[in-house]
């Protein structure tokens, strides 16, 4: 291991005691606080049936919804795998106990911190005989101690902004990253793919977005139907995703335009519609209350109540249900986008078929905001101002609305196959198992095309 290694080691042992600290106030009250440290050092606890255990990692929220799909594929087609999914966040370990608490071969646990020590105890304990990232969760010691006891990885679903891009190149000098590690790596764009090709990565060809191929729970409708039932035919408007210093934007906006539907004789519903507030990150639900609260609006929480007829507000302040809201939605405007946050995926409104509006910073999905765009199936706009308008005028002209969710049904379909595709990148690391020929998935990668 080279000196730099050690350096990076031995930053990992002296933040040791803040990690520990923290993982005890952010785990208080957890009766398997234990083990999730443990878990955090490499201790990893698997039933001790014979299988082979694959070992995918999506890092937080996003990414374990995106692996969703792939998880579904790899259990129908592969039965007598064990798959082991790891997360970073607390987030990401609740969305995916939603997704897979009924499927006993779903192993879940948190991914060891990146000291060579932890990490190499980690595969010792899981002994996967493959690896899959999900997206960009890149970390050194990951790939090097992977490399070295000869677990093949693969980047799926790999993703990288042009501001990630750069940042890379930037500090590669100061710990180089082990790309070649990756045996290889299924890209979202053709753009993703040539800016991992510049730093190092090899066997990359495009895939496609996993998320294109996802579509809501059933209890995530069943769900939204209970919410409608309740709110009755009010319209709904759901800020999906927002992040600091947007809501306050929003609900400035909302405040006129309320006033003018509360106002309007020929307004076709009784009621204004509902803004429905869906705060990104869970420690921010108190202040976001805080928030509506200073600007005089009623509200209710959704951990308290349903909403009101005389409601102005229901703040969100739930974590797995965003596809409920999506689906109860008339129209999603999409978080993260309004200020300088890179903005969060509108695919999955439109997989609830809601027509989503979008900000003006979308880098964190240039490509999928860009082709859906030009399809008609997302709209983008340069202020909270203009997107609440635009919801305005879409629940005052049906037509218009159902137009552009026709549009967005359309896109969805060209651009679904990233599961299959990600799925034949997978198959010579895994054991062919009786009827896998049968099932379509033998023979060698089709990768999408790249655009030029």
């Amino acid at each position: 291991m080279s000196l730099r290694y050690h350096i990076y080691d031995a930053l990992w042992r002296l933040a040791w005691p803040w990690l520990r600290l923290r993982h005890r106030l952010r785990h208080r009250g957890d009766p398997h606080e234990a083990q999730r440290w443990r878990e955090r050092l490499g201790r990893i606890a698997l039933p001790e049936e014979a299988r082979d255990t694959v070992w995918i990692h999506a890092v937080s929220v996003g990414e374990t919804r995106a692996a969703h799909p792939l998880v579904r594929a790899l259990r129908r087609r592969y039965p007598r795998l064990r798959l082991l999914v790891t997360h970073m966040t607390p987030t990401g370990l609740e969305t995916g106990q939603r997704l897979w608490a009924h499927d006993p071969a779903i192993v879940q646990a948190y991914a060891p911190y990146d000291h060579s020590h932890w990490v190499r105890r980690f595969l010792e304990s899981a002994r996967p005989c493959l690896g899959i990232v999900m997206e960009t969760e890149i970390w050194p010691n990951w790939l090097q101690q992977a490399k070295r006891r000869g677990v093949p990885l693969v980047l799926a679903n790999a993703r990288l902004s042009e501001r990630s891009f750069r940042r890379y190149r930037r500090f590669r000098w100061l710990l180089p990253l082990e790309w070649k590690a990756f045996v290889q790596v299924g890209a979202q764009s053709a753009a993703d793919a040539q800016r991992l090709r510049a730093l190092g990565a090899r066997q990359v060809v495009v895939t496609g977005n996993l998320k294109f191929d996802w579509s809501p729970e059933p209890a995530a409708i069943a769900l939204a139907h209970t919410w409608r039932e309740a709110i009755g035919p009010r319209p709904v408007v759901v800020l999906a995703s927002s992040r600091e210093g947007e809501e306050a934007r929003f609900l400035r906006a909302w405040e006129g335009l309320r006033q003018e539907w509360a106002e309007r004789e020929d307004f076709l519903f009784r009621e204004p519609p509902l803004l429905v507030i869906v705060p990104r990150h869970p420690e921010r639900f108190d202040e976001v209350a805080r928030l509506v609260e200073r600007h005089g609006l009623r509200y209710r929480r959704r951990s308290a109540s349903l909403p009101h007829p005389e409601d102005d507000v229901w703040l969100g302040d739930s974590m797995g249900e965003l596809y409920a809201y999506y689906a109860l939605a008339d129209v999603a405007i999409i978080g993260g986008s309004w200020e300088r946050h890179g903005g969060q995926n509108p695919l999955e409104a439109l997989a609830a078929g809601t027509p989503p509006i979008v900000g003006p910073h979308t880098e964190n999905f240039a490509e999928v905001v860009s082709l859906g765009v030009a399809a008609r199936a997302i709209v983008q706009v340069r202020t909270p101002q203009e997107a609440i308008e635009l919801a305005q005028r879409w629940i005052e002209q049906p037509d218009e609305r159902a137009a552009v969710i026709a549009h967005g049904a359309i896109f969805l379909a060209a651009h679904r196959g990233a599961t299959e595709r990600t799925l034949a990148l997978l198959a010579p690391w895994l054991k062919h198992e009786p009827g896998f020929e049968q099932r379509g998935i033998d023979g060698p990668v089709t990768p999408r095309p790249e655009a030029h």
